[in-house]
This record gives structure tokens, sequence and C-alpha cells, in this order.
């Protein structure tokens, strides 16, 4: 079984209008309200794809009863520790005007270390059948200390783990030997102290982050495409042409397609190709891709060897 793994889920609330001036009233041309949070979001694309899932998180309120229904409503079992305080709502406008999308994201509501305890309690019933994936920040209380002990659970467990988050403990994950990191640029940068300038540099540091345990690593680049690196392969991906109206879920798209591709056990090129797609095909709507247009997409991109060594 693949379990998605939330830590501050949320509602996103997706605004589109005009302008965006202060002390008046800005009328708005439309929004969504969607159930949220980068595992949720990997969630739902796998059952998209015909992937079963279980979603595991933290939330509460009235506002995380909302993501438990939908995710029930889609054939998604799920499983969340209840807070005291309720989950968050995020704020994406889109300003038509300035062709600008401005991010309002809060910090999540508070969770006690009883909590904390009793969601390890659900990870380390995990077996060697499962897959783990870790997306997104985490909520106030939640150590991301937390990252290393999941790792060892899952060296110990021998489950495979996933990690989608941004904390500086993914590196120290890597001992473990996480199956599969999914940094961005700027991830990598913070993680490394040092400014990426090159493909040449991405490919050094997702190296390093190999040379240290990691088996396989999907590095997202935007609208430069993306990186596929594992310690025999590198292999570049470029991006589609769009207009980009929102990319808050594109990652957890790609992330979630390439996941799904794995359990297929399909080509690695196509595979990377096919993520690629499904996640701009997310960039260039207001929510989650529906893939009618990723075959479209597909079409658009080449995927390069960069390097391939034997083994």
């Amino acid at each position: 079984m693949i379990y998605t793994c939330t830590l501050n889920p949320a509602i996103d609330l997706f605004i589109e209008t005009q302008q965006l001036k202060p002390r008046v009233v800005n009328r708005t041309n439309n929004y969504d309200i969607q159930a949220n949070g980068k595992g949720v979001n990997v969630s739902f694309i796998l059952k998209m794809l015909g992937i079963d899932n279980t979603a595991l998180g933290v939330g509460g309120g009235f506002t995380n009863s909302f993501i438990e229904d939908t995710l029930t409503k889609r054939g998604i079992p799920n499983k969340f520790i209840h807070t005291d305080q309720p989950t968050r709502i995020n704020v994406f406008t889109r300003v038509i005007e300035e062709d600008t999308e401005y991010k309002e994201v809060n910090s999540g509501p508070h969770v006690t270390k009883q909590q904390v305890a009793e969601l390890m309690r659900m990870i380390e019933k995990l077996t060697s059948k499962d897959i783990l994936i870790i997306s997104g920040s985490f909520s106030e209380g939640i150590n991301p200390n937390i990252l290393v002990e999941i790792a060892k659970l899952s060296k110990v467990k021998r489950f495979k783990l996933i990690i989608d988050t941004n904390y500086k403990e993914v590196l120290d994950t890597l001992a473990f030997g996480p199956e599969l990191l999914k940094p961005n640029v700027e991830e990598l940068e913070k993680w490394f102290g040092s400014k990426i300038l090159s493909q040449q540099d991405l490919i050094k540091y997702c190296e390093k982050l190999i040379d240290c345990g990691a088996k396989n690593i999907l590095l997202s680049m935007g609208s430069e495409g993306a990186l596929f690196v594992n310690k025999d392969t590198v292999l570049r991906g470029d991006a589609p042409k769009g207009v980009v109206v929102n990319t808050a879920c594109s990652g957890d798209t790609m992330l979630g397609t390439f996941v799904a591709g794995m359990c297929q056990q399909k080509n690695l090129a196509e595979n990377l190709k096919f993520s690629i797609a499904a996640g701009s095909s997310t960039a260039f709507k207001a929510g989650l891709t529906d893939f009618s247009d990723v075959e479209e997409l597909n079409e658009q991109i080449k995927i390069e060897t960069v390097r391939r060594d034997s083994k």
C-alpha cells in the first residue's frame, strides 16, 4: 500500500481578480475552494491514475473535516490525528492586470507531543510492502527531526520512504537510504548553502545526495523542466509551453504521477516525460490537472540522457 503523509494540510482558496487595490472592495472574477496539502494532492493524483493509496495526516476542525470528506468521496481511505485547532486556510490570488500571483500561506495548528506520538504509532505499523510519501511543511509542534525518526523506521521496517519537504533535516535521512527525494532548485541551494548557477551544479548536488545514500532524485526546475538522477543515470526533461495560472500544486502532481509510473513499472524516460507534462498541466490550471491535456503537453517534451554509467 502507498501512504501519503501530510503534516500541515490546508484548504486552498483560489481567487482570480482583475485588479487588487487597497482600501476598496475588489470584486473577484471567480474563486475555487479545494482540499489541499502536498501529500493530499499526491493522494488525489495517484487515485486519478488508478493507484490505490491511504492518506495520513494531522489536522483539526471543520476545515480538516472538509479535507477528510473530500478524500473519502474520491475513494481514498484516510486517517488523521485530530488537533484542537483547525487546519489552516491558504489564499492564492491571481491579479489579471498585473499578471501576478499572490500567495498568502498560514502556519497551521499546534500539534502536541501526544499527537505526534500517535502519528508515529501509525507509521510504525508499516511493512516492507508499503511506500510512505512525506510531503510539505510541518504544523507547529512537529519537530523536523521527525524525518530522521521516520527514516530510521523505514530502515527497520523496510518500507520505502519518499520525501518532498524543504527542511535541512532531509540531509540527515540520507544515511537510511530513502527511496526518492523530490527537491527543487531553491531547496538544493538551502541544503548545500551555495548558489546554483548551471545544470552542471544541479547534477553535482543531486549526485552528492545519491553518494550520501538517497537512491533516486527527482528535481523540479519549474519552467526549465526536471532532472532525474540515480547512481546509473541522469535524465533531463524540458517543460512544455503554456500560460502559468497557479504553481502551488504542480510539484505535487509531478511527484504523484512519477510514483504512479514507478508502481506501473513504466520506462524511466517516459515516466519522467509524462510526469513533467502532468505537473505543467496543473500549473496551467487553477487546481489539479484532470489529465485531459497531458498527452498533448507530453508531445512537446524532450528527454535527454545527460549521463549513463555502466553498472
